[in-house]
């Protein structure tokens, strides 16, 4: 049986989470249905990715990557 979508509304979404809390509708696994071997696999490999990449990194190319960044987040005219 397929779960019911979360509605948008605030209100719904509040009546929703106590019949969820209190038993009335049983929410659904995420990870129902995915093999548990891969899920393992895919998780070790993303908690080493970045951390990885970023040790491959020149200090100056993690410098501007980080410049890029926060020029993105701030906004500026000026992300070179």
């Amino acid at each position: 049986m397929k779960h019911p979508k979360r509605p948008k509304d605030g209100n719904a979404l509040a009546v929703m989470v106590a019949k969820i809390a209190t038993g009335e509708i049983i929410e659904a696994d995420p990870d129902e249905g995915k093999n548990p071997a891969a899920v393992a696999l895919g998780r070790k490999g993303g908690q080493k990715g970045g951390y990885l990449r970023a040790a491959k990194l020149s200090p100056e190319k993690r410098k501007e990557i980080a410049k890029n960044a926060a020029n993105k987040r701030w906004n500026k005219k000026d992300n070179k």
